[in-house]
Order: structure tokens, then sequence, then C-alpha cells
């Protein structure tokens, strides 16, 4: 469904990728995980064509592109939501509605949709609270929803759980959990053990350059 073929990235002298190779299958879930530095953020980064490489070729639905020459329409069916995701500074409604209004989807279809993801979220009753008003595992919540809402072919999660504990953190891993259920095809970037330990995941690691299977 998604490939990408030797990348190679780098940061001056630093090295974070040499011939890397990576392949998602429709429908799979899948956790990333290395150690700090390694590339997992600028991995998903690539992915989503947020970030330039030196060299690589993608592949998306057959379609082939060198990642310097990321489709514009490809951006409409991957999102990645960082790990401190930003929301705009009006309602959570209105962030959730934003992004559907832009894609030019019908008013009465919008809003049937955010409703839809604001419950799925568990964020009905915050639905016209500003997100300086939310709490972290709420703002996580949100941006999961507004990612949903858009219904991406690929989604990619930079350490969803990072900074959270007790019940934000289970709420929002119950999310990344329900999205990967509901057959999105998923990237979690993460170094949170419950999320590894999720049997739906397929592990990959990142480490020495490269992206291997971690069975």
């Amino acid at each position: 469904m998604f490939s990408v073929e030797g990348l190679a990235k780098r940061f001056g002298e630093r090295v974070l990728f040499d011939g890397a190779r990576l392949e998602l299958e429709a429908g799979s879930g899948y956790v990333l995980t290395g150690a700090n530095g390694t590339g997992k953020t600028t991995l998903l980064r690539i992915v989503a064509g947020l970030e330039p490489s030196e060299e690589g070729r993608l592949a998306f639905r057959a379609q082939a592109s060198l990642v310097s020459d990321y489709p514009e329409a490809w951006r409409r069916e991957v999102v990645y939501v960082h790990q401190q995701p930003y929301l705009f500074g009006t309602t959570i409604e209105k962030n959730l509605e934003y992004g559907l209004a832009r894609r030019g989807v019908p008013r009465s279809e919008r809003e049937a949709r955010v409703r839809e993801a604001l419950a799925w979220a568990g964020l009905t009753e915050r639905r016209e609270v500003p997100p300086h008003k939310l709490s972290d595992g709420e703002r996580q919540r949100a941006a999961l929803a507004r990612a949903k809402v858009l219904d991406p072919t690929l989604l990619l999660l930079d350490e969803p759980t990072a900074n959270l504990d007790g019940d934000a953190r289970k709420q929002v891993l119950e999310l990344v959990t329900a999205l990967c259920i509901e057959n999105h095809t998923v990237v979690v970037a993460s170094h949170d053990p419950e999320i590894i330990r999720l049997a739906i995941l397929n592990r990959l690691c990142v480490a020495d350059r490269r992206i291997e299977a971690d069975d």
C-alpha cells in the first residue's frame, strides 16, 4: 500500500538513514521503536511529505514518486499527528470541522462527521471549549479525533501517549487501539511499553540507519 525504498537522510555529518526500506500493508498497524535520535519522527515526517531527504523513492497505491517530489494529492490521504499537536485557538468542534471545510465537504456531512468523531474521542461535552482550557490528555484525544474525521488512508502518530499518565494515558491508548481495529493503516512511533506490546501492531525498529521488522 505504501513503501519507501533507498531512503537516505542526514543532518550535517549525522546520517540517520542510508538505503533504508519500509513496506506498509493496507489495513495493518505498526509500532515504530528505536533509541532516541535514531530517526523515528523524521521517518514519519518523510512519509507524510513534511521532511525532505537526499534520496528515496516512494510508492503509494501503485503510484511512484521521489521523496523530493511528493505528490500534493497524497497529502489528503496521509495524516501526521505530532507528539505535541497544534490546535487552533478556537473551539474543539471548529478544529475538527476545519479540514473538512477546506476539502469542500458539505456542511451537513461535516457536522455529522464531527459529532461522530467527538463522541468517539469522548469529547462531546467539551466541543465548545478552546484548546488552552483542555488537559494534555484531552488535547491529544482532540488531535486524534481531528485526524480520524478526515478518514485518512494512512495515519502516522508520533508518541501519542508521551507525557501522559493515569486515565489520560489509558484513554489515548484505547483510541489508538480502536483506530487499528477499525482497519486504518496506522504507524505509531512510541517508547510506551503498553503500545509496543499491543498484539494488533507489527513491530518495526529503527537502528543502524535501517528499518527492520522486530519480531
